[in-house]
């Protein structure tokens, strides 16, 4: 079973990923985008290096997913292929940080991986409006976060709501960020795992 958490930076992915994999006992597998060599690059120019930044993290995930299918336990995703493709790597080039021949590159290598896998089994979507993002990035202080633009966040929010709501044929579990903790308040972390019960039920 393949479960994954999904949302703009700093919706709370990691955290729930980790909460629910210690609660499920799930293998958790984690985003680290720090071991990324050019995301500090990135976030200094996106135009030059958004290319070799969204091939990294899609190598990556699909490495992830190739591990993933290879496993007989459940296991949590913290994001997923799909998220790379639908939403990063369309918003930088609308933003004119991508060119046409990179992202025609991108999509064409995007569809050649996602034709050799499956769909997560359930998809947990955290949807954050911006002043929360920026409240999380803030909290964790990570260095190259420091110089993210709102218009990004903004834009970047709009395409997950648009895939969610619009695109995605998967099952999904809609999470609703913004109104509740679920890192310190045990109630609201409760509420998601019945959530997902019953999500999980309706599949198996």
């Amino acid at each position: 079973m393949h479960i994954a958490v999904a949302g703009n930076i700093g919706s709370g992915k990691t955290t729930l990923t980790r909460l629910l994999a210690k609660h499920y006992n799930w293998e958790p597998y984690y985003e680290d985008a720090s071991s990324n060599p050019y995301l500090a690059d990135f976030y200094d120019d996106m135009k030059r290096w958004s290319f070799n930044l969204q091939v990294c993290f899609l190598k990556s995930r699909f490495q992830q997913l190739v591990e993933i299918h290879q496993k007989d336990q459940a296991v949590i995703q913290d994001r997923t292929i799909y998220e790379d493709a639908m939403i990063f790597a369309p918003n930088l080039h609308d933003m004119g940080l991508m060119t046409s021949r990179d992202f025609a590159n991108y999509q064409k290598l995007f569809k050649l991986m996602t034709s050799l896998i499956d769909e997560p089994d359930l998809l947990i979507y955290l949807k954050s409006s911006v002043p929360t993002l920026v409240g999380n990035i803030q909290k964790r202080g990570r260095a190259y976060e420091e110089s993210i633009r709102l218009d990004y966040l903004k834009n970047l929010n709009n395409r997950y709501n648009s895939w969610i709501f619009s695109n995605y044929k998967g099952n999904v579990l809609l999470v609703d960020a913004d109104s509740i903790d679920f890192l310190e308040n045990k109630e609201d972390l409760n509420g998601i795992i019945d959530a997902v019960e019953s999500k999980l039920h309706g599949l198996f």
